[in-house]
């Protein structure tokens, strides 16, 4: 059978929220109005907002988040983004 198939923004939002959470040092998604599930999907790039936990590199947490959150898209739905921007909009003890 021919065709294909297209997984909507907010499906690849929740698997990138997913997967984000997944990595150490991160405590949670930060959601607003502006990107629900703390995750905004706009074309082939995945903008994820975090809160990290207080004393963490956020260098590496963010590099963590990019990569982990890359893979998990590309093994859950076949799509593998250009980019993955990490806002950490707060930290928490």
């Amino acid at each position: 059978m021919e065709g294909h198939s297209v997984i909507s923004p907010e499906v690849l939002a929740r698997y990138a929220a997913d997967a984000a959470v997944e990595v150490p040092g991160v405590r949670g998604v930060v959601e607003s109005p502006l990107h629900r599930r703390g995750v905004r999907v706009t074309g082939n790039e995945v903008e994820v907002h975090v809160v990290a936990d207080f004393g963490a590199t956020l260098p590496d947490v963010a590099s963590d988040v990019q990569r982990h959150v890359a893979d998990y898209l590309l093994r859950m739905a076949g799509v593998r983004p250009a980019a993955v921007h990490v806002v950490v909009d707060e930290l928490a003890r």
